[in-house]
């Protein structure tokens, strides 16, 4: 029989929010606000802007060219739309549903702004970008881009109309994810009806959080508000939810990879030489050409 995952801690919104570019107003959940990077690798920041209406705009709002090398950025939309252009020639727009999974891998340039029609009309606007580290093997592995519209991401419908969990990447009830990683992880985009109930059972080992992008919720046995972040404890395996009202959640679980991170800004690599690298590479152009 598994055990109930024990909580270790539950992180509210933190204080202050921070602006990226023009178009992106997010709370940044770690590694600043909470210093709890070991406990949520292969995880290496979470940052949540909860909906907010920028209002019409005569220009695309977002944040214009800039490199990253060694990671991932998978960001998440839950209202509005955002457009993505990089120097692999990669593009692409998502929609409320939508996951868009860039790897930098050996190194990229990369722009995302609001999507044109979007940005003119305005309106509700809700996302995460999680960034996910690259083990050493991989860290220079050549950069591509998994655009996941919600239409085709793997979903469970659960039982008794509690909801359903969109299987962006990972496992669930035995059914795989739609994103392809390069270590052991779940990302699960939860949604809950009111009284809804869900079991997620997620191995002892794994590094596992929760965040609650909407609602509120029972966990285990403890209550949890909108915007609470819940850090797991590496003991046990069952997490049970139940929803008090509405809720919209998003669970992150992996295996941590244990290895020295060295980072300055968008590289993050396992050693200060590699770092070096980074900043030579990228002022020699080697990481394409975006206008």
């Amino acid at each position: 029989m598994q055990t109930r995952k024990k909580i270790e801690s539950v992180f509210h919104r933190p204080a202050q929010y921070s602006m990226v570019g023009d178009g992106f107003r997010v709370y940044n959940y770690f590694p600043n606000a909470y210093r709890i990077r070991e406990k949520v690798s292969p995880f290496l920041m979470l940052d949540f802007g909860p909906e907010f209406d920028f209002g019409p705009s005569d220009h695309p709002r977002g944040v214009d060219v800039h490199p990253h090398k060694g990671f991932e950025t998978v960001t998440i939309a839950y209202k509005g739309s955002v457009e993505h252009y990089d120097s692999a020639g990669n593009s692409g727009v998502i929609h409320p549903g939508d996951v868009q999974w860039m790897t930098a891998g050996a190194g990229i340039l990369h722009k995302e702004f609001h999507e044109k029609e979007f940005s003119k009309k305005g309106g509700p606007f809700e996302m995460v970008q999680l960034w996910v580290n690259l083990p050493a093997k991989d860290k220079l592995t050549t950069p591509k881009y998994q655009s996941l519209v919600s239409s085709e991401i793997q979903k469970v419908i659960l039982r008794d109309n509690a909801g359903e969990v969109n299987i962006i990447a990972g496992e669930f009830n035995q059914i795989k994810g739609s994103a392809t990683t390069f270590t052991e992880m779940n990302v699960l985009d939860i949604k809950l009806n009111k009284d809804g109930e869900l079991t997620a059972n997620i191995p002892a080992i794994h590094n596992t959080s929760l965040l609650v992008v909407e609602g509120s919720i029972e966990v285990n046995g403890q209550k949890a508000s909108q915007h609470d972040f819940i850090l797991f404890k590496n003991e046990g395996e069952s997490i049970q939810i139940k929803a008090s009202e509405p809720a919209v959640l998003l669970m992150l679980s992996g295996l941590p990879i244990n290895e020295p991170i060295a980072q300055y800004g968008p590289f993050v690599m396992n050693t200060a030489q590699e770092l070096e690298e980074a900043f030579v590479e990228f002022q020699a152009g080697k990481f394409g050409v975006l206008n």
